[in-house]
């Protein structure tokens, strides 16, 4: 039953061997042209110059690829003691593939998928930076409540000495109605600078949005992704000089100055009463309302700080990529496209560990009758029959001449039917012996 096994192993192996050399020339060639397409994006000079270079490469290549399949094929089924270093020279091997040619296949297969997903993040990192641009120049804008009620709160208080003297108690346009208008009417500028700066970051917003509308446009286009690329790189450069002018636009610096000015440069008038009790009470009202000022400034100035030591967006730089560097940039995305580009180089590995396993099978069912059928059982044979020609020759007459020359040639004549049986049943890849003419 063994025996039956190995014979009809070994004839599979036999009728394999075509199929095997078709394969491997297949796949060497399949990966041959992967590389011409991704080393092409490489490469640069004029078009018979990357021709020629893509060419001798992706050659190189499948050169090879089909030797080292081919060696390992060969040798490796057969040998026992030495096969953990021919695993070792495998491991290497497709290591070397896939440096050389397997990452330029998966270029060839996404590499275009790959250079739009560079598009779409950078648009995505553009996005980003434009709201956080919008949002640091419109921050400022959340002082404006506190700065209008301030201003408000000081007209009204002018307005009221000015008609029933609410604070010194003698009405009419003095030293403290004047002091409150001034202080309302600087914070009234303050006010209008910042409402000014609202129309400006919106009209550099919807810039931006417009030219991250192009990007997005550019990115799910159909066309050549390389030209696509070319005019997106021109609106990630307008739209780099949009998040610089938002950051400009900012009114906190300005605010800041405002406060800090309020409170230092406050100069109390001179009271201007008639007599000296109003104007002992008009510098006590003085005194107070450069206290209230100066906690006022106090608060603006806190305010803007908060928002100026948010970061700073600092524009993006848009980055050219070639396929083969995108598809590197973004291999998680595109790992079917890895797979299928390592599988093409490195399928030829299964076949062999098949061939192992086979080989293996057919030693365990033939035992050592394995080593003399595969090495030498023609030899064998034909030595056999010489033996047998030399005892007949040795007992005729002519025995001495006859034994003087030992035959070592092939014997003419028509081929025994032994010959063919054992011609027949030979092991896979064994060299096949000469026929000898029957007696």
């Amino acid at each position: 039953m063994g025996a039956s096994q190995s014979y009809t192993l070994r004839g599979q192996v036999t009728r394999l061997d075509a199929t095997t050399r078709i394969t491997l020339s297949v796949l060497a060639l399949a990966s041959g042209v992967y590389t011409y397409l991704g080393v092409r994006e490489l490469l640069d000079g004029d078009e018979t110059t990357v021709f020629l270079g893509a060419i001798v490469y992706s050659s190189a290549v499948s050169v090879a690829i089909y030797a080292f399949w081919s060696y390992l094929m060969r040798f490796m089924p057969h040998v026992r003691s030495g096969r953990g270093m021919l695993y070792l020279a495998m491991a290497i091997g497709s290591a070397m593939i896939i440096a050389m040619s397997s990452w330029l296949n998966a270029s060839a297969l996404a590499g275009s998928a790959a250079l739009e997903q560079h598009l779409a993040v950078t648009t995505e990192a553009y996005q980003q930076k434009l709201t956080e641009a919008h949002e640091n120049a419109l921050a400022a804008q959340s002082l404006l409540p506190d700065i209008q009620l301030a201003s408000q709160r000081f007209a009204g208080l002018s307005d009221q000495e000015a008609r029933s003297g609410v604070l010194t108690g003698t009405s009419g346009s003095g030293t403290v109605v004047q002091l409150l208008r001034q202080m309302s009417n600087q914070l009234s500028g303050l006010q209008a600078e910042i409402e000014g700066s609202r129309q400006q970051v919106k009209t550099l917003f919807e810039q931006g949005g417009e030219h991250l509308a192009t990007m997005r446009k550019l990115v799910s286009s159909q066309g050549p992704v390389a030209e696509r690329s070319n005019a997106y790189g021109e609106e990630a450069v307008a739209l780099s000089g949009l998040l610089t002018s938002l950051e400009q636009t900012s009114v906190a610096p300005a605010v800041r100055r405002a406060a800090e000015d309020l409170g230092r440069s406050f100069i109390a008038p001179i009271s201007d009463g008639t007599d000296a009790d109003l104007r002992d009470r008009q510098s006590r009202v003085v005194g107070t309302i450069e206290a209230a000022v100066k906690t006022q400034s106090q608060a603006l100035a806190t305010a803007a700080d908060e928002i100026l030591a948010r970061p700073k967006v600092e524009p993006l730089r848009f980055t050219p990529l070639s396929a083969p560097e995108a598809v590197i940039r973004y291999a998680r995305d595109f790992l079917p496209s890895w797979a299928g580009a390592i599988s093409i180089d490195l399928l030829p590995a299964v076949l062999i560990f098949v061939l192992c396993i086979v080989q293996d099978v057919i030693r365990r069912e033939e035992g050592e009758e394995f080593e003399v059928g595969d090495m030498s059982a023609g030899e064998m044979m034909r030595a056999l029959r010489i033996q047998k020609k030399l005892k007949a020759a040795e007992r005729s007459d002519d025995g001495d001449e006859a034994a003087s020359a030992p035959y070592y040639g092939e014997i003419s004549g028509p081929p025994r039917e032994e010959d063919d049986i054992v011609q027949r049943n030979r092991p896979a890849g064994a060299t096949p012996f000469p026929k000898t003419a029957a007696r």
